[in-house]
């Protein structure tokens, strides 16, 4: 009876493992589903054995196949095939296997497509099996090629297996139905501060309205969106002159938010700029053959100065099939390969420059890379970059992760990515970064319980681990004319006071005067704001290396040149206790300087001030002796010292209250006052 009962069982497995076919042996009492489901597969194969295969067209052919018969095992291969070449490469696993258990010898690739399989799930030990049973096709020329991509494969499976192990403490959610859409939404850029969103879409109302023939999706359109209080707002297109009826895609942002990089599908893949008046971005305009070239340039970011491109191109003479190169926008030698340390012998893609202007992310599908392109961040020391550090599972998985950016704050990323949660066929995603965990520690009290006799220790959790920010200032604000309040398209120079150099200029929104100046630490800047018809205004910020993330909102209203109006001179520096003027002061005396030669009616007072701490007398002298430093230096320069008077007023006119340390830094002070014009 025993014997018999094997028998059954055995006999019962065959019959669900068995390979079915297509066939009226089969399906002779449904002759018309027969007929529709070889009508689908057709209709499949002519696109997967299309030269090249056109995986996406074929999979839904497929799948209607598929309702029909479960049980074909080179159907079942063909699906798992498609999804391998889809953004869900992970449901693969489920028919390729399918598709061995009913025929082990359904595809000589089948070890390898199940490793593929295992891999893009996570099943690092699975697939590592699968891929050393993988065989080079019989009388193959690339044997060695395959050999090559298998240990490859086996190494990415080893990473993944140590990443794994020690997770990223990350939120990661969905960005909402504002940017998100039923379409592919992707490639997204940012404003320092996350205020807006730019970012690639294929949805149905793109500009020219037509489908790719390659793919059978929409165009690529470019949508922008901005943060409310409640999330952000509804993308919307941006429409003619920036999106055309072809392709176009998102590359970069400059941290304020008023130059857009553009990739567009000419001369090979080439890199365009758009720059942002008012409401409305202008037509890009190309960057030029030395950034771009007869070969492919793919992404690229500003530096934070703007005057840099850090760019992806997989022209001759790199070191793998993409690499990064580095090039001065206005300069004239050519673009430098950022080297080996982050450029490997295989690709690399999608680079952003921190607002810190030290610290780089891409993607690479070398390093320790745990499958595909995963996302790395190096660290510029002493003109070296260091060893790129893989973020690390969840963020990265066994798929391709790329276009990675990250806010000034260094608090969130963005990036796209197929998911369950998905609106679409393609989400962006926002990662939260939650810093180190935080370690439990004995309390140093004894919980005392009634029941005891003795106390009992209590576990608890140690205080907050603080999150290590960014070492980065973020200045933003509205300029305006301050009669009218109006904002103005001011220009926004920002200078290196030890250097006496402009290392910056930007210019605030001509519509809505908005401005966002990066400021990386390390510098004693000055900020100086200037507009034709109005006086100059200064700003101070001395940023030490190591300071931490801030964010710092000046609103600055210009003034015309009238008499009796004040401006004050932030960028003038004594030495402590003196009236020595300090080197750093160069810049902010030669715009005075600068003021006085082009107006040569202007007469001017200069003014010492300080706070009330000392000897109001001591005070006063020192306010006047300092006054009379600038006055002295100007006229060393040759202003004509009849334009020129100086007091010294001590701490008689304070603009602050001088109850803090906030207060009395902005009484202590110079500043001129138009006496005539």
């Amino acid at each position: 009876m025993y014997k018999y009962l094997i028998i059954l069982l055995l006999l019962t497995h065959a019959a669900y493992a068995q390979d079915v076919e297509f066939s009226k042996d089969h399906f002779g009492n449904d002759k018309d589903g027969l007929k529709a489901a070889l009508r689908e597969l057709k209709q499949g194969d002519e696109w997967y054995l299309n030269d090249p295969p056109r995986y996406e067209q074929a999979l839904p052919h497929y799948l209607e196949a598929q309702k029909f018969n479960a049980n074909n095992a080179e159907l079942n291969l063909k699906i798992g095939d498609c999804y391998l070449h889809s953004g869900y490469k992970p449901r693969a696993l489920a028919y390729l296997q399918k598709a061995y258990k009913l025929n082990a010898d359904v595809d000589p690739r089948i070890h390898y497509l199940l490793g593929r399989g295992l891999h893009l799930n996570a099943k690092w030990k699975e697939a590592i099996v699968e891929y050393k049973a993988a065989q080079p096709a019989a009388g193959g020329k690339n044997t060695a090629a395959f050999m090559t991509n298998i240990r490859k494969k086996i190494t990415e499976c080893e990473n993944g297996q140590k990443l794994m192990q020690k997770p990223s403490r990350v939120f990661i959610d969905n960005a909402g139905p504002g940017v998100n859409s039923p379409y592919a939404d992707y490639g997204p850029v940012i404003s320092a501060d996350e205020s807006v969103i730019l970012f690639t879409s294929r949805r149905n109302n793109s500009t020219g309205g037509q489908n790719d023939p390659e793919t059978g999706g929409f165009f690529e359109d470019i949508y922008q969106s901005t943060r409310t209080s409640t999330g952000w707002s509804p993308a919307r297109n941006l429409g003619a002159p920036v999106n055309t009826e072809g392709h176009d895609a998102t590359v970069g942002l400059a941290p304020d938010g008023q130059r857009m990089l553009v990739y567009v599908e000419d001369n090979g893949g080439d890199l365009q700029e758009s720059n942002l008046r008012g409401a409305t971005w202008g037509k890009p305009q190309k960057l030029g053959s030395r950034i771009n070239s007869k070969y492919h340039e793919s992404s690229a970011a500003f530096t934070p100065n703007g005057r840099n491109l850090y760019f992806v191109s997989d022209k001759e003479g790199g070191l793998g099939s993409r690499d990064i190169y580095q090039i001065e926008i206005e300069g004239r030698g050519p673009a430098q390969n950022v080297g080996s340390v982050i450029n490997t012998p295989y690709g690399e893609e999608g680079v952003f420059l921190h607002p810190d202007g030290k610290t780089m992310y891409f993607s690479s599908e070398g390093h320790n890379s745990m499958g595909g392109y995963d996302i790395f961040k190096s660290v510029l020391e002493n003109g070296k970059w260091s060893e790129p550090e893989n973020l690390g599972w969840p963020i990265n998985t066994p798929d391709d992760d790329v276009f990675f950016v990250i806010s000034a704050s260094g608090r969130h990323g963005y990036y796209s990515s197929f998911r369950d949660d998905g609106l679409g066929s393609k989400d962006i995603y926002q990662i939260t970064f939650l810093g180190p965990e935080k370690p439990p520690v004995l309390s140093q009290e004894d919980q005392l319980l009634a029941s005891r006799a003795q106390p009992v220790k209590e576990a608890l959790l140690a205080p907050p681990v603080p999150i290590a920010s960014a070492q980065v200032t973020i200045l933003k604000g509205v300029v305006t004319d301050e009669a009218t309040k109006q904002p103005l398209e001011a220009t926004i120079d920002v200078i290196d006071n030890q250097r006496n150099e402009v290392i910056a200029s930007f210019r605030a929104n001509a519509q809505s005067g908005r401005y966002l100046v990066s400021l990386p630490s390390g510098v004693n800047y000055g900020i100086v704001v200037r507009q034709e018809g109005y006086l100059f205004h200064s700003e101070n910020f001395d940023l030490p290396s190591g300071a931490a993330y801030s964010e710092v909102v000046k609103d600055i209203a210009l003034k015309k040149l009238e008499v009796g109006v004040k401006v004050v001179l932030n960028n003038i520096f004594f030495d402590f206790d003196k009236a020595t003027l300090r080197k750093e002061s160069t810049s902010e005396l030669e715009r005075l300087q600068k003021l006085l030669t082009e107006t040569p009616a202007l007469r001017l007072e200069i003014s010492g001030h300080t706070d009330n701490v000392g000897n109001a007398a001591y005070n006063k002298d020192l306010s006047q002796r300092r006054a009379k430093a600038v006055v002295d230096y100007l006229i060393g320069k040759g202003i004509d010292k009849g334009r020129l008077t100086f007091a010294g007023y001590g701490d008689t006119q304070p603009v602050a209250p001088n109850t803090n340390k906030q207060g009395r830094q902005l009484n202590r002070r110079t500043e001129f006052k138009v006496t005539g014009k």
